[in-house]
């Protein structure tokens, strides 16, 4: 058997699944862990060009792509164009930045072998492809993912740089703009990318099980939300300091101004009393 080829892309944070269906015409409402399936002639007047029975293409909710059998990056662009057109946020020139290439091997023996570049089964499955998109998509979302963390590091080192020089009061706009980013960042992590769930064919199949287990673990699925989670506490735990110094700030400013106030109402209390001014 001819090997299956994987290509995914992570090219927004949501995609609406369902308004795609309805103008598919796919009778069906998508839930969060579903994938909406795309092939036969739904995607040839998609991409403008006929399509065989093994050539597909998966959207996932959490807004990843997988092309299987399809590597043609025409193909990839009109479909990019086509989601865009439900989806208005996506940035077209940046659409491939966040991908990844996989093969599946069909070749008969013991054991499954995985790799960087392909997974080898000793006998095809009909939710290997499905399984192997949903990792792949999984991947490259965390991927995209991990970057905008890095931006919001950045966003926050400039902020410590300023603490540094004595520039110890922070806006509350800024604040604020940085705490959204990171509790963006963990929704879209927890909730948009579903890293803990899994596939309803792998609580059917224990072969299926057994399969996105082995396959997750490979590509460190786990490990890479727990690191993006850890660092989103450290994140939290560092703007809560910030927010401490600042409201710490405001407080002593308010203290201060009050007791010139104080002084200026005894001054004048004084000057009344000698005289010097009228009452």
């Amino acid at each position: 058997m001819k090997a299956i080829t994987f290509k995914a892309f992570a090219i927004t944070n949501e995609i609406d699944l369902n308004k795609i269906a309805i103008h598919c015409g796919i009778p069906k409402k998508f839930t969060w862990e579903q994938p909406l399936i795309l092939k036969g002639d739904i995607l040839n007047s998609i991409i403008e060009k006929d399509v065989t029975d093994t050539q597909m293409v998966m959207v996932f909710s959490f807004g990843s792509i997988v092309f299987i059998n399809l590597s043609d990056s025409n193909e990839t662009k009109k479909f990019f164009n086509f989601i865009q057109s439900f989806e208005q946020d996506i940035d077209m020139k940046n659409a491939e930045r966040y991908f990844d290439d996989y093969r599946l091997h069909i070749k008969e023996s013991e054991n499954i072998e995985l790799t960087d570049e392909y997974v080898m089964v000793p006998e095809y499955e009909t939710f290997y492809p499905e399984l192997i998109s949903t990792v792949l998509a999984k991947s490259v979302a965390l991927e995209k993912t991990e970057e905008q963390l890095g931006k919001i590091h950045d966003n926050l080192e400039t902020m410590i740089e300023r603490l540094e020089k004595g520039k110890l009061r922070i806006g509350n706009k800024e604040l604020a703009r940085t705490t959204a980013q990171i509790v963006r960042h963990e929704y879209n992590t927890l909730a948009y990318i579903m890293i803990l769930d899994k596939p309803e064919i792998t609580w059917t199949s224990s072969t299926a099980g057994d399969f996105y287990d082995m396959m997750v673990e490979f590509f460190e699925l786990n490990d890479r939300f727990k690191i993006l989670k850890s660092k989103t506490d450290i994140l939290y735990n560092i703007l809560n300091g910030f927010s401490t110094i600042s409201h710490s700030i405001r407080g002593l400013f308010v203290e201060w101004i009050v007791v010139i106030l104080i002084l200026i109402e005894i001054m004048l209390t004084l000057l009344e009393i000698a005289g010097l001014l009228p009452y």
